[in-house]
């Protein structure tokens, strides 16, 4: 994430596109998705099959991880542990089975800190992760648009290895 220049957003004073809660409906959709590649993904090659010289998804999926929760909580409250940090908490999941414990953890904490963040909250500029600052908002959308990418990949390593992963329409 680079630094940029965000033009203002009115202060939701214009017609609401989106309400919080239809994001964060969005974003659980795609979540339960990425969750099911995670389930496809044979154990032996979660951290280890790669393509292209791509990180294995193992290791996307600690990324993305990294972000979610912590980063929601972040958004909240302003309080921000290092991406390193947060990163390096999470490495010891190495099954699996681990990963989606922590998979469902996060998407607990996604639910109890985003009604947290408030209409005027999305509007701030926060230096995310103490490294990439901009509006509240555009962080929610990147950590929502990081995670489809890095599924995009999980998609790829898929087909690679001849299972044929989730519909990705299907984010139920």
């Amino acid at each position: 994430m680079e630094n940029k220049t965000f033009p203002q957003s009115p202060a939701v004073a214009e017609t609401t596109v989106l309400t919080s809660q239809i994001f964060l409906n969005h974003w659980q959709g795609h979540r339960g998705l990425t969750r099911r590649v995670i389930e496809a993904f044979p154990e032996d090659k979660l951290f280890t099959y790669s393509i292209g010289g791509m990180r294995p998804f193992g290791q996307l999926v600690i990324e993305m991880l990294t972000m979610a929760g912590p980063g929601v909580r972040g958004l909240a409250h302003g309080k921000w542990d290092s991406f390193e940090d947060v990163e390096k908490k999470l490495r010891g999941a190495t099954t699996k089975a681990a990963l989606l414990k922590l998979w469902d953890e996060s998407t607990d904490e996604i639910n109890e800190y985003w009604p947290q963040i408030t209409s005027e909250r999305f509007q701030e500029i926060e230096k995310v992760f103490g490294q990439y600052e901009g509006p509240v908002y555009w962080a929610a959308m990147y950590f929502m648009d990081n995670e489809i990418h890095h599924r995009g990949q999980g998609y790829v390593y898929l087909r690679g290895l001849g299972i044929e992963p989730p519909p990705f329409w299907d984010r139920h």
